[in-house]
């Protein structure tokens, strides 16, 4: 017998901030956003790190370790 699979979706774990997000591209390839893209890039430079920019800073500055 095979095995039944649920059907159930659950939200996935999220941060505070950004309950209730949700991303869909229609059919015509534009992205329909349920959360104001300032809000989303706020949000983002306050949490994410660039890696670029990190990457960058090291090869202006080689002497520095990470503070980090």
């Amino acid at each position: 017998m095979s095995k039944k699979k649920s059907n159930k979706e659950k939200d996935p774990k999220v941060h505070e901030e950004l309950k209730g997000f949700d991303l869909k591209i229609n059919e015509f390839g534009e992205i329909i956003s349920s959360m104001n893209i300032d809000k989303l890039n706020k949000f983002l430079d306050e949490n994410v790190e660039d890696k670029k920019l990190i990457e960058k800073r090291k090869k202006e500055n080689p002497d520095q370790e990470d503070s980090e």
